[in-house]
């Protein structure tokens, strides 16, 4: 059975970068993004700032296995630039960030080969000034029991490296966790064998 990746890198905050080819400047803006409405605002906001830029060519990846995704020559030839950007995101094994590289056309054109290599490094760059950190994929559970099942609930929370949430102790207990991917079906199958603890997975979404 293959094992469970339950673990993804992004960056913690926004980041630049800068290369420069005969007498084009590229200037990389990395941002952290978790939707696409957050997407299209930094690339507004990038063109907005850099408005007599020639190009503002992106790239970004979401999801927690980085399988949603996309990338922008706008106006460059055809996969000399977006394809470069998602490449190095993807190099870094990066999710929930995106890159724009805004062009300052210099008068010599820089050739296919010349473009890849401008834009790679750009947003190599724009990374390599990131602070990257690796997040956790969690499931997340409600649990519901008796006073008489509070060390066992804890106890079976603390083995399996769960994070409490929210407690609430009225007449009964709830109590709202969540736990790694890889932890999660050993700690509901221990949770399982008291009967008296009752289980509801809850939506991440």
């Amino acid at each position: 059975m293959p094992d469970i990746i339950d673990t993804y890198k992004t960056i913690v905050s926004n980041s630049e970068g800068f290369y420069s080819e005969k007498g084009s400047k590229f200037i990389s803006l990395a941002f952290p993004v978790r939707t696409e409405d957050e997407v299209r605002e930094n690339l507004q906001a990038v063109k907005k700032k850099y408005y007599d830029a020639r190009h503002h060519v992106y790239a970004f990846v979401l999801g927690d296995y980085g399988d949603n995704y996309r990338c922008s020559d706008d106006g460059e030839p055809s996969n000399s630039s977006g394809m470069p950007v998602l490449g190095q995101l993807r190099s870094f094994g990066l999710t929930y960030t995106m890159i724009v590289v805004v062009r300052y056309f210099g008068g010599t054109k820089l050739g296919i080969p010349g473009l890849i290599n401008a834009y790679r490094t750009a947003a190599a760059d724009a990374l390599n000034n990131a602070q990257i950190v690796e997040e956790t994929i969690d499931a997340s559970y409600s649990l519901s029991f008796t006073y008489d099942e509070v060390n066992f609930v804890m106890k079976c929370l603390k083995d399996f490296d769960a994070k409490i949430v929210a407690q609430y102790f009225t007449e009964d207990c709830r109590l709202d966790f969540m736990v790694k991917l890889s932890m999660e079906a050993p700690l509901v199958e221990a949770l399982s064998k008291n009967y008296k603890v009752g289980i509801n997975k809850m939506d991440n979404g």
